[in-house]
């Protein structure tokens, strides 16, 4: 019977152990979006100090910076960078950071690791958007209030969703 119990709790502790887990947002890493009146949206030229609660931005590994007005115009140029050939990416291994504004807390978080909320009554610089959001609390809560469709992580945005809120589908 000892055996059993003691057979038992190890494979529920190596079950525990093996099962994958979101990496949350360390702490640790600070992310920073920093620009000046002059700085404009790459895709739609809005000058960014006026809607600070939308901006994003991508570091690409040459050392260059692109901002956007919101992070639909983020994934517009992620999922076509060519459109821009003057930036200088061929595809999205050449980013080394992407960066988004959490509507809630306004800090800059990794855009990877946020949450998007999608069709709610949110509009942004650039229009229909999708809402990001450091946690799934935060973009749950809000997607309640304001009549959101459905939460999506970084790799459900797809180019054809984004397409779609361009109104060019």
């Amino acid at each position: 019977m000892n055996k059993l119990l003691v057979t038992l709790t190890l494979l529920s502790l190596w079950a525990v152990a093996s099962t994958p887990v979101a990496k949350p947002f360390s702490p640790s890493v600070k992310y920073l979006i920093t620009y000046d009146k002059n700085t404009t949206c790459l895709v739609r030229h809005i000058p960014l100090y006026k809607d600070p609660k939308w901006v994003a931005k991508i570091e690409v590994r040459g050392g260059k910076t692109v901002y956007f007005s919101s992070p639909k115009s983020l994934f517009e140029f992620y999922h076509r960078p060519g459109k821009w050939f003057d930036v200088g990416v061929k595809s999205e291994r050449d980013f080394s950071k992407i960066v988004v504004t959490d509507y809630k807390s306004l800090k800059a978080i990794d855009a990877e690791r946020a949450f998007f909320v999608y069709g709610s009554r949110a509009i942004s610089p650039a229009g229909d958007d999708l809402v990001p959001f450091a946690t799934h609390a935060d973009a749950q809560a809000f997607m309640t209030h304001y009549n959101g469709k459905r939460i999506l992580t970084f790799d459900e945005v797809s180019d054809a969703l984004i397409r779609l809120l361009n109104g060019r589908i």
